[in-house]
């Protein structure tokens, strides 16, 4: 079978990585790619989000599965052309995939089916959004674009200042385009944070291993947010009744709650949660696998990824085995160029990556690169995800800080240093066969 993965990023290289180790798989192929995908599949200039162009390839290259990566092809419908062109297409529908798309959709869906999340407020006028803020008790505050904005739409704000920059930066100066008309308000939720990654085919829920991630750009959690500077998993302090909150309290009931609005969900659902002293709360929902969660996760994933996506897209994933997972901890740290989120130079070659040797246990997943010639240069952030996968954290960092400055790269490496934990992991996520409706 010849897959199809759509995108470009570190989330796509892991899943070329992954699916290609399927013997069910003759061929991978990936629309765009990067230099990294190069190397494992074959790849095509074509946008993810160019809709039509994808269903094209698709039939031209014979694709018994397409694999959707990132948010904005399916929010632009593509699983529905990609199905409605008698092809077989992994991920939610456009009506399903607004549960990323449109975070007041997401935030108003909870509400009304009992899901805990934060505190909220949705407005499209300034002059009523700055009156709110004037008028609520101080205190901090997280300012959201309502659309999609690559990861970089939300603002946590620590004082009033902040907070009305923030909403003006969305409604007045439309930093995010058609992304800001809305925002959503909310108020400021503390503790860890988790990263829960369900395949669900909108019946059978199947959870993937805890994650956590890290959006800030610098050590410290300081700097701006970015679209995620590295992940470990699993994490040790999210198991037994944390993890049945988590299930019972959120993941069940988001499936429930998407049939009941007539948007069946298929696909990775993804819950980023706040485990505050009340319990996890929803932070947000996304419709795709998390990046950089995607690398960590698939490093430790010993079973067949691939009969998974076809039985999600079947409607048969009640029938499969529970993934399994190696007992080990991943951790993924991002290399980026300098500058990033902000403004940062682009085509600048990257120097040692071919001195980094990869194994099971070490990968470098790519995104934002390009190969022009024989070299390997930036074309976006060229945020590459470095991703060892020792047997305890505490080797873990080192690892990923060894390969890191092995790699000779223009501009700044920004890492996350994970905290060290020597916890005995548990061997699985929950059991196959949950159900999401009766």
């Amino acid at each position: 079978m010849n897959v199809l993965v759509v995108g470009g990023g570190g989330r796509e290289h892991a899943l070329c990585w992954k699916i290609a180790q399927s013997p069910l798989v003759t061929k991978v192929h990936c629309a765009p790619g990067n230099a990294g995908i190069q190397e494992l599949a074959q790849t095509w200039p074509v946008q993810a989000e160019d809709v039509a162009g994808i269903v094209a390839l698709a039939k031209e290259i014979g694709a018994g599965l397409v694999v959707v990566g990132p948010e904005a092809p399916l929010c632009a419908g593509l699983v529905d052309a990609l199905t409605a062109a008698g092809l077989k297409a992994f991920g939610p529908t456009q009506k399903a995939a607004a549960i990323e798309g449109d975070k007041a959709f997401a935030r108003e869906m909870c509400r009304r089916h009992r899901i805990l999340g934060p505190q909220f407020w949705i407005f499209d006028d300034i002059r009523v959004a700055l009156s709110f803020l004037d008028n609520r008790e101080p205190g901090p505050v997280v300012i959201k674009a309502a659309g999609l904005a690559a990861g970089k739409g939300v603002v946590v704000c620590r004082n009033g200042d902040e907070a009305r920059a923030a909403v003006r930066a969305c409604l007045e100066l439309k930093r995010f385009g058609e992304a800001g008309k809305r925002i959503v308000i909310e108020e400021c939720l503390d503790g860890p944070e988790v990263s829960m990654i369900v395949l669900t085919d909108s019946r059978t829920i199947v959870p993937l291993d805890p994650c956590q991630d890290h959006k800030r750009v610098f050590d410290g959690d300081q700097g701006p947010n970015t679209g995620g500077m590295g992940a470990f998993s699993p994490v040790p302090s999210v198991r037994g009744r944390i993890l049945a909150q988590i299930e019972n309290q959120i993941l069940l009931p988001a499936v429930h709650a998407m049939n009941r609005e007539g948007r069946p969900f298929s696909g990775f659902l993804y819950a980023g949660l706040m485990l505050t002293p009340l319990g996890p709360r929803v932070l947000e929902f996304n419709c795709r696998l998390g990046d950089p969660e995607t690398q960590p996760l698939l490093m430790r994933m010993t079973s067949d990824l691939v009969p998974l996506l076809l039985a999600t897209v079947d409607g048969k994933l009640e029938n499969c085995e529970a993934p399994s997972w190696d007992a080990g901890t991943a951790v993924c740290v991002m290399a980026t160029s300098a500058g990033y989120p902000g403004e940062y130079g682009k085509g600048v070659p990257i120097h040692g990556l071919e001195s980094i040797e990869r194994s099971a246990h070490l990968q470098v997943f790519h995104s934002g690169t390009a190969r022009r010639a024989t070299e390997t240069v930036t074309s976006g952030g060229a945020r590459r995800a470095i991703a060892p996968m020792p047997r305890w954290r505490r080797s873990s960092s080192p690892g990923c800080t060894t390969a890191r400055t092995s790699r000779g790269a223009e501009g700044r490496q920004l890492p996350i240093t994970p905290r060290p934990a020597f916890d005995t992991v548990r061997p699985s996520a929950f059991a196959t066969g949950s159900k999401a409706n009766a």
